[in-house]
């Protein structure tokens, strides 16, 4: 598919606009578009019958790519780039970009595409939508890490990183640090490579100190591409997690966590909870106090509250001295087992089953109570029905045995789940499970009247 791209730039000749076949130079026959075109394009103005063929192939185009058929929707584009002519100067403004968007979907999925074709269609495109210049260029050079070529996209980006047109925009400036933050980022990666190189040299080698300074040289470089990135409000993941590393090791800790706590919780920025996660993993390598990660997976409890991380945050708080920590410990539980994707985390049911009976235990029927009575009217059938019972015992027998001791201090023995996991024989689990219904039977909220 060596010319797949020239087809898709070049325009129709009069011979092509007059077959009822439409043939691309790479032999790919259209007979349906034609037809489609002139059912539409029939009477009335041209300027009217313009806008009716674009705009049906538009559609044609995008039903394709909602279908995945990548060479009925190329066929399409060949006829839809006329629109680059189109009379209406607003509509022919905001062209390039479209056919850039479109084409290059189509050429990532093509099964005839090839990185060839990607370059001279990104570099044509770049020449006729000269304002989407950056944003094609950034394309381009992501399509280009994709496969692997980090020097071709490292040249994309640095020809990109010093283009300018007209009077600089507030949109130009973001998307130029943007782009030298993707510079940063291959930075990053020789600067890691080269780390890993010198993590397996001896110190006393003279080898190591080329390596090191190597090492420095690369991080001075991507600190100056990435800091500017993440001083601008936005949602910066994987530009904050390599410069955090990058600080760290080089022992800037205060920098580090000057950087983390800007990007957490800066008002100026968008509600983030990975933010919260690389702040609480940074201060949990500094061996911060309890009290400091307690506080920041507080906020990504408010955020989240089924992050994978408060199970962790739960045995924070179970060893906190601090009453109201131990009743948001309860909370916390009951808050990941409101999420369907967590109805089968073996862990949160042991330590919800644990927890609520130390908690009865130590005269709190009050905090459970609390977090209960706005669950009564759907967990049982969430949780606990004779369907759930079934299929926990017969997947997970552990599982099954957890969520009963729940079900029975919750609902009491009457309980469908409860009832049915207690009458199963299995000599295995056989001690578990007569402890479980003697907790029950001595600790359930039912007994309590509550």
């Amino acid at each position: 598919m060596s010319d797949f791209s020239e087809e898709l730039i070049r325009p129709m000749t009069e011979d092509e606009q007059g077959e009822l076949c439409v043939r691309s130079g790479s032999g790919m026959c259209f007979p349906w578009l034609q037809k489609h075109i002139e059912s539409i394009a029939s009477g009335g103005k041209q300027e009217k019958d313009f806008a009716q063929t674009t705009s049906a192939c538009l559609n044609f185009i995008q039903e394709a790519l909602l279908k995945h058929q990548w060479q009925r929707a190329a066929e399409y584009m060949h006829s839809y780039l006329q629109v680059l002519e189109d009379t209406d100067s607003n509509k022919r403004q905001g062209a390039p970009e479209i056919v850039w968007r479109l084409g290059s979907e189509i050429l990532y999925y093509h099964p005839k595409s090839s990185v060839e074709t990607f370059n001279t269609f990104a570099d044509r495109m770049k020449n006729i939508g000269i304002t989407n210049y950056l944003k094609i260029s950034l394309q381009h050079a992501l399509y280009l890490l994709h496969h692997g070529l980090l020097e071709d996209a490292n040249r994309i980006l640095t020809q990109a990183e010093t283009w300018r047109y007209g009077e600089k925009s507030s949109s130009q400036e973001v998307l130029v640090n943007l782009i030298q933050a993707y510079k940063g980022l291959l930075q990053y990666y020789s600067w890691y490579k080269k780390k890993m190189e010198l993590s397996k040299l001896d110190k006393d080698d003279y080898a190591y100190n080329t390596a090191s300074q190597n090492m420095l040289n690369h991080s001075w470089k991507t600190s100056i591409n990435l800091c500017t990135l993440i001083q601008i409000p936005g949602v910066w993941d994987p530009f904050v997690k390599s410069y955090i590393e990058m600080l760290e090791f080089y022992g800037d800790q205060d920098g580090a966590r000057e950087v983390l706590n800007n990007y957490a919780y800066d008002e100026k920025f968008p509600s983030n909870p990975n933010a919260h996660v690389y702040l609480y993993n940074f201060l949990k390598r500094e061996k911060a106090p309890r009290e400091k990660l307690i506080s920041v997976l507080k906020i990504l409890y408010q955020i989240v509250p089924s992050h994978k991380l408060m199970l962790e945050f739960h045995r924070l708080l179970r060893k906190s001295d601090k009453e109201e920590h131990h009743k948001l410990g309860l909370e916390v539980l009951f808050g990941i087992l409101d999420f369907a994707g967590c109805t089968k985390n073996i862990t949160a049911w042991k330590y919800l089953a644990k927890y609520l009976k130390q908690t009865l235990m130590g005269s709190h029927l009050a905090w459970v109570q609390e977090e209960w009575n706005s669950r009564k009217s759907w967990w049982p059938s969430f949780h606990f029905s004779y369907f759930w019972a079934k299929s926990n015992w017969k997947d997970d027998k552990t599982l099954a045995c957890e969520k009963a001791l729940v079900a029975g201090l919750l609902l009491g023995k009457g309980c469908k789940y409860f009832r049915y996991i207690s009458k199963q024989d299995h000599q295995a689990l056989k001690r578990k499970m007569k402890q479980m219904k003697k907790s029950v039977k001595k600790y359930s909220i039912v007994n309590s009247g509550l």
